[in-house]
C-alpha cells in the first residue's frame, strides 16, 4: 500500500494498493525507526533500512523520514513511547515535533495516546517532560497553567504544581493494579487533582502561598480537560468526585471523624479504594522525607471495618418496605427514602430490623400513618 497526504485531517490521504512497493519506501512512512524493522519469516533475516535496531539498542526514538510530519498524532505517540520504554528523543525528531500541532486530530485519537501513557507508562513524567520540550503543553491549556503555578515550598519543595503532578503520576505508575478501567479513572483523577490551584493560588503578605478551595474549584477545570479528550459520561462521573474530595481524607483524619462522615464520603466518591489511591499519589508526589502514610492507613482501616472499600453504602430501606406498610406510592416516597438513607449513614440504624423501626417512627412523626 502507498499513500499520499491530501489535507490536514487524519483521513485526508490517498490510499493505493502497490504490491511491488520498495520496502524502504514503505518503511519510510512508518513513524519511528524502531517501528520500521522487517523480519523475514522464511529466511529469518532482518531488513533494517533506517538503522532501527541500533536506535533500539541505544534507546533512542528517531523519525524515519520527513513523512513523519504528515501525522501530528505522532508527537503524542512519542510521548507515550518515551514514558513506556524509557527512551530519549533524537534532537532532529524533537525539532520536527515542534513544527506540528494537534488542531485537526479528533479527540478520540488523542485520548488513545493519553490512555497508553496512563496505563502503560513506566516513567510518566519523562513523557510529560517531552511535551514541555516540544512546546506542546500550550495545546493543553489546563496543563500549561499547572507549569506556571507556584506552591508553598514548606509543603512542596519540588516547586510548581506541574512538577508535583509529574511526581504524583510516577507514583501512580508504580502502583497500578492492572485493571484498565480502575487505573484509567484513578490515573486521570491524579492527573487532574490540583488543576484548581491555577485559579485559587494566592500569596499572603508574609510570602506564604495558599490555594484555598482548590479541590472544589478544580471540578470544572477537570471536567473541561476530560471532555476535551473523551465523551464518556461514566468516565467523567467517576473522576470528578475524586478531584472534589481529594482533600477530605486529611480533614477527616485531623478531626478523627466518625463512621457517619466516612460513609457519606463513600457515597460521594462511589469507591473509597479509588480515593485512597489518589490521596496516596498526592501525598507521595513531593520532594520531602515527611511520612504521610498515616492518613491513608487510617482511612483504609476505617473503610475496611465499614465494608465500604470498593462500593458505597447501599440503602437498607427501599420502596418495598413502604409498600409493605401500606403507604401509597407518590411524591413523598423519595423524601422518605432519602431521610432513611441519611439516618442510615448517620449510624442511627445499621441493619434492616433497625431500619424498619426507624421508618415506622419517622412515618408516625410526619403523620404519614
Amino acid at each position: 500500500i502507498s499513500e499520499s497526504k491530501l489535507g490536514p485531517k487524519h483521513k485526508d490521504f490517498k490510499i493505493k494498493r502497490d504490491p511491488n512497493i520498495d520496502p524502504k519506501i514503505a518503511a519510510s512512512r512508518r513513524d519511528f525507526t524502531i517501528n520500521s524493522i522487517y523480519f523475514n519469516l522464511r529466511t529469518k533475516l532482518i531488513y533494517d533500512p533506517f538503522n532501527g535496531v541500533t536506535d533500539l539498542n541505544n534507546r533512542v526514538l528517531k523519525h524515519t523520514s520527513e513523512a513523519f510530519t504528515e501525522d501530528p498524532l505522532r508527537v503524542l505517540r512519542a510521548m507515550q513511547f518515551i514514558a513506556r520504554f524509557n527512551l530519549d528523543i533524537d534532537i532532529k525528531t524533537m525539532e520536527l515535533c515542534k513544527t506540528l500541532n494537534p488542531n485537526h486530530i479528533p479527540k478520540e485519537r488523542l485520548f488513545e495516546e493519553w490512555k497508553k501513557l496512563l496505563l502503560k507508562g513506566q516513567k510518566i513524567s519523562k513523557g510529560l517532560e517531552f511535551l514541555e520540550n516540544t512546546n506542546w503543553l500550550k495545546y493543553f491549556p489546563h496543563l500549561d497553567k499547572l507549569d506556571r503555578c507556584p506552591q508553598d515550598t514548606i509543603w512542596h519543595p519540588e516547586g510548581s504544581v506541574w512538577k508535583h503532578t509529574k511526581l504524583c503520576m510516577d507514583f501512580f505508575a508504580r502502583n497500578r493494579i492492572n485493571n484498565d478501567w480502575e487505573d484509567l479513572v484513578v490515573g486521570l483523577a491524579v492527573f487532574c487533582h490540583d488543576m484548581g490551584k491555577t485559579v485559587t493560588t494566592i500569596k499572603s503578605n508574609g510570602g506564604r502561598i495558599r490555594s484555598p478551595n482548590h479541590d472544589i474549584q478544580g471540578i470544572s477545570l477537570a471536567k473541561d480537560f476530560i471532555e476535551s479528550l473523551s465523551d464518556q459520561k461514566k468516565l467523567k462521573d467517576s473522576i470528578l468526585p475524586l478531584v472534589a474530595s481529594h482533600m477530605q481524607p486529611h480533614n477527616l483524619f485531623k478531626n478523627n471523624a466518625g463512621d457517619n462522615a466516612i460513609r457519606k464520603l463513600a457515597v460521594k466518591v462511589k469507591r473509597m479504594d479509588r480515593l485512597i489511591r489518589v490521596v496516596q499519589a498526592d501525598l507521595n508526589g513531593v520532594h520531602t522525607n515527611k511520612n504521610f502514610e498515616t492518613i491513608t492507613e487510617w482511612l483504609q482501616f476505617r473503610t475496611k471495618k465499614l465494608s465500604i472499600q470498593s462500593s458505597a453504602p447501599k440503602p437498607i430501606i427501599l420502596g418495598r418496605h413502604l409498600i409493605k406498610l401500606k403507604l401509597q406510592p407518590g411524591p413523598n416516597y423519595r423524601k422518605i427514602l432519602d431521610n432513611c438513607f441519611e439516618a442510615q449513614l448517620d449510624g442511627i440504624f445499621v441493619e434492616e430490623e433497625g431500619g424498619i423501626i426507624y421508618l415506622k417512627s419517622f412515618l408516625k412523626d410526619q403523620n404519614y400513618i
